[in-house]
């Protein structure tokens, strides 16, 4: 049998794609080592920019107002972002992290001392009768209580203390947000113009449309849903702080979380409701309840003013991103997760609307 021998021009094209491969392999492996880099950043540089993009109409009002000088005009921005976001957000998480402390440290010295409950307790609907049993246990008996509930005492001090180390680390992340929206406020005309170059080479003519649709459901989640929830979730922990509620951080958060996925804050406050009746007089019972209700359907009337014209995104676009953000990457995701799918969806349906021939991309309309 005769043996088959390579021709010159195979040899030179069989080195022609092992040349190619391994040049292809060394960019890939330099493009991952960048991507493990940088990978830590995305999320707090994301958020900054999404920030950026929301207020970044004030910020020309604001420029315009100071003579044309920018880099004041960010300054004066991030500061009062700062002041507005931070410092209630701080005041929550002390809260939070204090009480989980507090617990954490009178659990291990078998120290904690509770209340016992008011008779009104075995009025609750359904519980009435368990919980006025077991909150008495753990007033007369911390101990036995402790034994006797042990897994789901484990299992709530557990989470408590988790989600306290997360609210944490979601407060840093949003400081570095901040500090990075306004280094974009600066430059971002030039991000713009930049963004709108990459687009016109993916989508030719709609490049610019496209970019500019995109900032404006950006504007439109981040003001009229993120802005909303946030708004919701300060006043409600306002409230609650007053009040004298435990874990008023933890509650907050939950209002935060569940006014992003567009379900009702009085979810939450309800329950607190009640327990606010068995443990205050009536008179500041009746307020944190009145005061509860107004949060609760504050979104009706805030929407129409933050939300932007036009910006039809199903409700579960945004549910499906926000919890998909916050499972991906925490408080944090939360928010960048529900904007993010909101402006895929909407670019998707812009798309759709061009290949059929049905629709023009139109910003904000």
């Amino acid at each position: 049998m005769d043996s088959v021998t390579e021709s010159p021009d195979d040899r030179q094209y069989h080195a022609r794609i092992m040349d190619a491969a391994i040049r292809i392999s060394l960019l890939a492996l330099l493009v991952l080592w960048c991507f493990n880099i940088i990978k830590p950043f995305i999320m707090p540089v994301l958020w900054g920019a999404i920030m950026a993009v929301a207020i970044y109409p004030l910020f020309t009002m604001a420029q315009t107002r100071l003579g044309g000088r920018q880099k004041l005009a960010a300054t004066l921005i991030t500061l009062v972002a700062l002041a507005i976001l931070i410092i209630p957000a701080v005041m929550l998480s002390s809260s939070l992290v204090d009480g989980s402390q507090t617990l954490s440290a009178e659990l291990e010295a078998g120290t904690l001392s509770v209340p016992p409950p008011a008779d009104k307790v075995r009025e609750w609907p359904l519980i009435g009768e368990q919980a006025h049993r077991a909150w008495t246990l753990f007033s007369e008996n911390t101990g036995a209580a402790l034994q006797e509930y042990k897994p789901q005492v484990e299992a709530v001090v557990g989470w408590v203390i988790g989600a306290a180390a997360g609210v944490g680390k979601g407060v840093l992340l949003f400081l570095v947000s901040i500090l990075i929206a306004g280094a974009f406020l600066v430059y971002g005309q030039s991000g713009s113009q930049a963004l709108e170059t990459v687009a016109a080479r993916i989508l030719k003519d709609d490049g610019k449309e496209f970019v500019d649709l995109a900032g404006a459901t950006i504007r439109s989640v981040a003001q009229g849903v993120l802005g909303v929830a946030v708004i919701q979730a300060i006043l409600a922990g306002v409230g609650l702080m007053l009040v004298g509620v435990p874990y008023a951080g933890l509650w907050a958060l939950l209002v935060l979380l569940l006014a992003i996925i567009q379900l009702p804050p009085i979810i939450i406050l309800g329950p607190i409701i009640i327990y606010v009746f068995s443990v205050e007089t009536t008179v500041p019972a009746v307020l944190f309840m009145i005061w509860s209700l107004i949060v609760s359907a504050s979104d009706a009337f805030l929407k129409p003013l933050f939300l932007g014209r036009g910006m039809d995104i199903p409700m579960l676009v945004i549910l499906l991103g926000a919890i998909g953000g916050m499972i991906l990457s925490g408080i944090i995701g939360l928010f960048v997760g529900a904007v993010v799918l909101a402006v895929g969806y909407t670019l998707f349906v812009a798309w759709l609307g061009q290949e059929d021939g049905s629709s023009k991309v139109v910003a904000g309309e």
